[in-house]
């Protein structure tokens, strides 16, 4: 085929716990149907948790075809990712992570809520600030007032028991064996982002840090709240330090804060993201671990 200058060559990579039970022909006859998309090679079984299809995209079809495969994902319950070519051959050197909900399962400030008695409340402020409802800085402000008086060692007790995501460990090692420098870039506590820096070796954690006097919570940050436009400020200042243009770099979160990150990024994905999240991340991956991420990278480096 004489490709035209407004098409490109695309990887579809399609994700799922068990492929070989789903009727995945569908998604390439779905390709093949579509108006400027041109598939150039048959589905490829990567493994029974991943397949990908080479497909030619005319630019001019491109965001149509993105919102064409998120409705597709969402009715078999899969994960479909399209790269340009260079996105699914680049050598990436930092990878920066949201904490709560990513690296871990829970929020942590809705765990400390509970154990201050004031759950409910606050866990209904977080998810409406994660949906994007809330300003962030606002809510974690109004969150973290209710926190007054607990007791540090509540803190130590949720920390020595923080219920990491699947795959993260096994994400972390991959990433740092490959040279990745990886941070955690977090809307959450320093006291929590700190253990996890300790146990798995994130080379740099920039999170809120809890004011406490006298064994207690105040209720009080110290410094500046870590909110979306932070992280991005926060995730161009490694890059420079390190020397990584921002398209070699690999971002990924959850929540409504981290959409600006996750777009700043070379790669930028929502992992379990809230629906908002999903719909507007450049990527998403929704129904496996964060080791998933490693099918995405797999040939950079």
């Amino acid at each position: 085929m004489n490709q035209q200058q407004s098409n490109d060559l695309y990887k579809l990579f399609l994700i799922a716990p068990e492929l070989v039970n789903l009727p995945i022909q569908i998604v390439e006859e779905f390709c093949a149907s579509q108006a400027g998309i041109e598939v150039q090679s048959p589905l490829v079984m990567q493994d029974e948790h991943c397949a990908f299809i080479y497909l030619v995209v005319d630019n001019d079809q491109l965001d149509h075809f993105r919102g064409q495969l998120k409705q597709l994902a969402d009715n078999l319950q899969v994960d479909l990712v399209l790269l340009a070519k260079d996105q699914a051959n680049i050598k990436r050197k930092l990878a920066v992570f949201d904490m709560d909900s990513t690296l871990i399962k829970v929020e942590v400030i809705d765990e400390l809520a509970k154990r201050a008695g004031v759950g409910e409340q606050v866990i209904a402020i977080t998810q409406a600030a994660m949906r994007g409802e809330l300003d962030f800085s606002q809510s974690f402000t109004q969150r973290l007032a209710l926190l007054k008086g607990l007791s540090e060692s509540v803190l130590s007790e949720i920390a020595s028991a923080l219920p990491l995501m699947e795959g993260m460990a096994e994400l972390i090692a991959a990433l740092k064996l490959r040279g990745y420098k990886v941070a955690i870039l977090s809307g959450g506590f320093s006291y929590f982002a700190n253990h996890l820096q300790q146990q798995h070796g994130f080379d740099y954690v920039f999170s809120n840090a809890l004011q406490i006097e006298a064994g207690e919570v105040t209720g009080i940050v110290e410094g500046e709240i870590v909110n979306a436009e932070r992280k991005v400020a926060l995730l161009k200042q490694i890059a420079q330090e390190l020397e990584v243009d921002l398209k070699d770099t690999i971002a990924v979160g959850d929540g409504a804060n981290d959409l600006p990150m996750l777009a700043t990024a070379g790669l930028g994905v929502a992992f379990h993201g809230k629906p908002v999240v999903r719909e507007q991340a450049p990527h998403a991956i929704s129904t496996m671990g964060l080791d998933a991420l490693l099918y995405l990278i797999e040939h950079d480096g």
